[in-house]
């Protein structure tokens, strides 16, 4: 890998040793992918935030940077974290977890990380089309490159921390525009009747695809959070880190060659029924990905004149509950809790004696099960109020 003169000094151990230690680990990524240089990024995005999946290990490798004087040089985001402090009268956490969670949040402090404990950053700092970036969150990767336009590969926690620390990541991947080509082509044979139903044929392509770059083909007029969710369920499904909407590509004609694969309804029904149960839920939660403002938007007006009956949980990043108090008034008025910091997938739901939770998100249906130990049930996001709501809820 070609190394600049400054680069080569920060690797030296010249400018302090936590970024000689940030650069070592962004080499030796380099030179496993073949890349040939490193390229500055404009932001980074950092996973393994919430003390549940990072646990103490993260704790002695951070401990071991503020050490070194590592410190971020660019922009750098956390993903979301393992509690809301509004939940504290329910979730009784043992003091040990909370701590630790604390500790952790605190050394990224110290690091230069903002706490924006959100998997939607780009609601907040968005990033400009064209921009290399260095993001872990696979969710906000997908949504990255597809929709906003920009260059990220889909990284590792400690990769994404070293370079928000180096300002640079490899070159390599889907910062290499030859690498963004379509390779596959993707055909949709019926028509999604609402967003659970679009997001697990989402995570269907993602099974399918490896890490080809789905286009997909017929589809039509979807909003920015179906987009979101779109993305969040191929990422889930496999190791997709990018997409292109045949409507969008510019082009009205797909490359010549690609191997196709046809979506219908009963690849849809076949995904559902591995991910989702039919039981009724201790837990109702949306926001897997964090909840946009459209989202919010769409959810005070389904909640309106009703009352919640059992939990429900609406996850969101604290920049966008900031922006419509209006809205997060007219939902909690119904008794749901607007929460932040947050997602039901990296918290500590088990605590509550939550056995069966509704959702719309694939991606939380996905991975709730492992790491919690929990069922879901599957509904789109009427769906979920209605349950919230329903007079027969216990």
């Amino acid at each position: 890998m070609f190394l600049t003169r400054e680069e080569e000094k920060a690797l030296d151990g010249e400018y302090g040793p936590g970024l000689q230690l940030a650069m070592r680990i962004l080499v030796k990524l380099g030179d496993l992918f073949g890349a040939e240089r490193l390229l500055p990024v404009r932001s980074a995005h950092v996973s393994g935030i919430s003390y549940k999946t990072a646990g103490d290990a993260a704790i002695g490798f951070l401990e071991g940077l503020c050490e070194m004087g590592a410190r971020a040089s660019v922009l750098a985001t956390t993903n979301p974290c393992g509690f809301d402090k509004r939940l504290s009268g329910l979730l009784e956490l043992p003091d040990q977890i909370v701590s630790a969670q604390e500790k952790l949040l605190a050394l990224y402090r110290r690091l230069g990380l903002k706490m924006t404990l959100t998997c939607v950053p780009y609601y907040q700092f968005r990033p400009e089309r064209g921009s290399h970036l260095a993001w872990a969150e696979s969710s906000a990767v997908v949504y990255a490159n597809s929709v906003i336009g920009a260059f990220t590969n889909r990284e590792g926690a400690p990769s994404a921390l070293a370079a928000a620390i180096a300002g640079r990541t490899p070159d390599y991947g889907l910062h290499r525009p030859e690498n963004r080509q379509p390779g596959l082509l993707v055909d949709f044979s019926f028509r999604p009747r609402d967003e659970v139903e679009l997001w697990a044929a989402g995570f269907y392509v993602g099974q399918v695809a490896k890490n080809a770059v789905p286009l997909l083909r017929g589809l039509r007029g979807l909003s920015d959070w179906e987009l979101k969710g779109l993305g969040a369920a191929m990422a889930s499904g496999g190791m997709t880190a990018m997409f292109t909407l045949e409507e969008l590509s510019g082009s009205r004609r797909a490359p010549e060659g690609l191997e196709k694969v046809e979506v219908g309804r009963e690849e849809v029904t076949s995904t559902l029924e591995k991910l989702s149960s039919a039981e009724e839920p201790d837990l109702i939660f949306l926001g897997c990905s964090h909840c946009s403002r459209e989202e919010l938007a769409l959810l005070a007006e389904h909640l309106r004149g009703r009352e919640v009956r059992r939990p429900f949980w609406i996850c969101t990043s604290r920049h966008v509950r900031a922006s419509c108090p209006e809205l997060v008034r007219a939902i909690e008025a119904s008794g749901a809790l607007v929460i932040v910091d947050t997602c039901v997938v990296v918290s500590w739901v088990e605590k509550l004696g939550v056995d069966v939770v509704a959702t719309n998100s694939p991606k939380a249906a996905y991975y709730l099960p492992g790491l919690s130990g929990v069922r879901v049930r599957l509904a789109s996001l009427k769906e979920c109020v209605e349950l919230a709501s329903s007079k027969g809820a216990g």
